[in-house]
């Protein structure tokens, strides 16, 4: 006859007791709860980089216009496209053609071919292409965030290429960066 022996230790391993269980149940109440806090603390959210009140619904891009000679004569259009095309990937906001609660508008203002990296030949090795972009921003819930400011941004393209040769490639890809540029300061508020 086998006699049932105690092993030193027993209670820890595989049996609980019930003071453990809730405990254990407290904690993930605790922890449900400060992470549900975290989530909706302020009343606002940022899941995609954005920092917008839950009152902010619309958002309104009044058509860019261009204020300088050079550039593709639908810069401005590609512009507003990439600009409101791009609020509506990244935010739940409305586009309406006027009065939204967020409303952007601006000037294209600057389109220029400058040598970047001079040579002893006096001649440049890079040439850059810059576009600036005068950007007004209205928030009607909240006119602190307002603001009217400049954005620039540029690419460099080799010397033996011309502008004709890069232009069409380039010019979207300094267009998205501004346009991500605006959308950070707008609704990322960075």
């Amino acid at each position: 006859m086998k006699k049932n022996r105690k092993v030193a230790g027993s209670e820890k391993w595989g049996v609980r007791t019930e003071n453990q269980s809730v405990f254990r149940s407290y904690f993930m109440l605790f922890t449900l709860l400060v992470s549900q806090f975290l989530l909706n603390s302020c009343g606002i959210y940022s899941f995609s980089g954005t920092s917008l009140s839950p009152d902010i619904k619309s958002v309104t891009v009044v058509n860019f216009t261009m204020a300088t000679a050079g550039g593709p004569s639908n810069m401005a259009l590609q512009f507003n496209e990439k600009m409101k095309e791009y609020y509506q990937r990244n935010t739940s906001l409305a586009l309406l053609p006027s009065n939204g609660d967020m409303q952007l508008e601006g000037t294209i203002t600057g389109y220029e071919v400058i040598p970047a990296a001079p040579t002893a030949n006096d001649q440049a090795a890079l040439n850059r292409l810059s576009i600036t972009i005068q950007v007004k921003f209205t928030n009607n819930k909240d006119e602190e965030k307002n603001f009217d400011q400049s954005f620039s941004f540029f690419k460099d393209f080799p010397q033996n290429q011309t502008l004709n040769q890069v232009e069409s490639r380039l010019v979207p890809l300094i267009l998205d960066q501004l346009v991500q540029d605006i959308f950070n300061k707008s609704a990322g508020d960075w």
